[in-house]
Order: structure tokens, then sequence, then C-alpha cells
């Protein structure tokens, strides 16, 4: 089981909204979509890092590049996913924006 819970990721990401205006993540459906996109982003951005050290294995990888390898080896990208909405580190955009 994940952690932090549903509820707390929902409080994160909705913590910034005014009083008064309406949520960003309104439902449990709305944050494990949230999630499950960036963990495809992450995935997408694995697969280019990888493709690239193969094709030109001369040509070494940035070092933001190398970093973001190193910190993806030991973990899942739902895990990641997670962690970020829930340190703040990505924000959710309603549809309007």
């Amino acid at each position: 089981m994940l952690h932090p819970s549903y509820s707390d990721l929902m409080a994160v990401v909705n913590s910034e909204v005014e009083p008064g205006e309406q949520p960003v993540v309104q439902s449990r459906y709305s944050i494990v979509m949230a999630t499950s996109k960036r963990a495809r982003q992450i995935i997408g951005n694995m697969s280019a890092i990888n493709a690239k050290s193969k094709k030109d294995p001369k040509n070494s990888l940035t070092e933001k590049e190398e970093a973001f390898e190193k910190y993806c080896e030991k973990r899942k990208p739902l895990s990641i996913a997670v962690e970020e909405l829930y340190q703040g580190k990505v924000k959710i955009v309603g549809d309007e924006e």
C-alpha cells in the first residue's frame, strides 16, 4: 500500500486553493488519474534517457539525466509520482489552465 493515503494527497494538492474556490482534486478518481499520468511521464523520461545512452554510448548523459536515472533505479514510477505530488514538486492544473 502506498503512503500517504489518497485523502492526504488530496489535502496537499488542494491546500493552495483560495477559500470559496472549487478544489483542483475532488475525488479519488481525480487523484489516481493525476498520479498515473505523472507516473507515465516518468516512464517516458526514463525511456528517452535509456534510448539516448544506447544510441551513442560515447555521448555521456548530462548530470541532471544521470541524477534522474539513479533516482529512478530503486523506485517504481508510481511511488515516485505519489511522493512528488505529496511534496508539492508537481502541481495539478485544472482543465481550463
